[in-house]
């Protein structure tokens, strides 16, 4: 790794610490330098995916633009430092209206501004949104979502659809497209002295404009309105009427026809890191993007019946429940739950009755604070200010010593069943903190146990 080296050939200073930061959706690694100036470092995976945001960002800037600067870059190209834009992302704020219309603000700039003397050839992995681009977008769906929800269709009337939906977005791309940073959504937003800084756009292309927008409005766990997208847009396009005509009623079309683009997008990522990767976070958001794809095809998108009849079934048959049904196990089955006590305690499905229930309201509530009202206790944030006031530590520790006995004991008495349940005020911070870490202790300690982890107001059932 090159990053202490080019930290000091930078400062002229060696780091005092390099601290890991938590990984986003990609293989990216990145690390937080500390000492005279604190700086965060990249180890990429690929140098043209490198490049292309180290171009990016260096265009950026010479514009003016709210983006983290670049300040040194390794002799191969696969690392660099940047600008340290801190630890608060724009999701964090999801509800403070001024913050968000500032980042629309901004994003109307971006598009605006930073598309003038763009060389789109720098773009990576492809220079615009193509018709091409769309399909595979599109056929990232078909994989790794529709094909895994058990919903049967006729794949060449399947394609007929895709294909002319391709074609429209390849045309808007061509007469009018500009900027489009792809991945436009509140955590990629970083906020820091109140400015806000749009960060991992280097899968970036030439596109519709309206696709950012989508992307950041129909974000899954954003949870917006219908009232506060069309209030959101309006701000966006008054700020982008300063630097060229806009029509705020075509734009609006252009923004829910990209919602259901971008929405497929979307659930093929969760596929792909949810369902075949395991990963919480991903898991956490399929039943949200499926409720904005259901709230979308209420909408209408008449245009595409066939699509619009296979994409009803699959909202019709994606419920909360990721893991619906239990294969025959002869071991030890594990249920851990978070749950809200306002619904009631989860009821044992083996039919035994029983099992734990353990009370996490005496902890302090995430919940009772703004900036964690949107997040849940898969989160960083929500995990550092559990972690960081010491309770959740001896509690869980107690509890623990109460389970791995009953574990114990039931492996040796040949008992298949056992229920562990964490319940809190909303079953969103405190429970689900205890029931992930709980699964997890329980999977490290006894490999052999087969733990079903249900987080049951967030609708994630997952397998470990």
């Amino acid at each position: 790794m090159q990053l202490q080296e080019l930290y000091r050939i930078y400062t002229g200073c060696e780091p005092e610490s390099m601290t890991p930061l938590t990984p986003a959706g990609s293989n990216r690694r990145y690390f937080r330098l500390c000492g005279p100036r604190t700086l965060v470092g990249v180890v990429g995976t690929d140098r043209e995916e490198n490049e292309a945001f180290i171009y990016l960002s260096q265009h950026f800037s010479s514009l003016g633009l709210p983006v983290p600067e670049v300040l040194a870059v390794s002799d191969d190209g696969m690392e660099y430092l940047v600008t340290d834009l801190g630890d608060v992302s724009l999701f964090s704020m999801i509800g403070d209206e001024s913050m968000v219309g500032k980042a629309m603000r901004v994003l109307a700039r971006l598009h605006c501004i930073g598309s003038q003397g763009l060389d789109y050839s720098k773009c990576f992995p492809v220079e615009s949104f193509d018709e091409r681009a769309v399909m595979w977008d599109l056929n990232y769906f078909k994989y790794s979502f529709l094909n895994t929800s058990g919903v049967a269709y006729s794949e060449p009337r399947l394609e007929e659809d895709f294909l002319r939906l391709a074609r429209r977005v390849g045309m808007l791309t061509a007469d009018e497209g500009c900027f489009m940073m792809r991945d436009c959504q509140s955590r990629n937003v970083m906020v820091k002295d109140g400015d806000v800084y749009f960060i991992d756009y280097q899968g970036g292309r030439k596109g519709p404009s309206a696709y950012d927008l989508a992307s950041f409005l129909w974000q899954a766990k954003a949870g917006f309105t219908p009232e506060l997208r069309d209030h959101y847009i309006n701000v966006y396009a008054d700020e982008a009427a300063k630097y060229r005509p806009v029509d705020i009623s075509e734009l609006k079309k252009q923004v829910h026809e990209m919602a259901l683009i971008r929405t497929l997008q979307v659930l093929g990522a969760y596929g792909l890191r949810g369902r075949f990767e395991r990963k919480p976070h991903f898991l956490q958001s399929i039943p949200k993007a499926v409720a904005n794809l259901r709230e979308l095809l209420d909408e209408g998108i008449c245009e595409y019946p066939y699509l619009d009849k296979v994409l009803r079934r699959l909202t019709d048959s994606t419920g909360a429940d990721e893991v619906d049904t239990l294969p025959a196990y002869d071991g030890l089955t594990v249920r851990v739950t978070s749950f809200s006590y306002k619904k009631g305690i989860p009821e044992d499905p083996s039919g035994n009755g029983g099992g734990y229930v353990f009370d996490c309201r005496a902890m302090d509530n995430p919940g009772r604070y703004e900036q964690y009202k949107p997040l849940t206790g898969l989160d960083k944030e929500v995990i550092d200010f559990l972690e960081g006031r010491g309770e959740i530590q001896v509690f869980l520790s107690a509890c623990y010593s109460l389970v791995d006995r009953a574990i114990d004991n039931y492996i040796e008495r040949g008992f298949t069943s056992l229920s562990v349940n964490y319940g809190c005020t909303g079953g969103q911070h405190r429970s689900v903190y205890s029931a992930q870490h709980t699964a997890q202790h329980i999977k490290e300690l006894y490999p052999r146990v087969r733990v079903l982890l249900t987080h049951r107001e967030q609708g994630i059932k997952e397998l470990l």
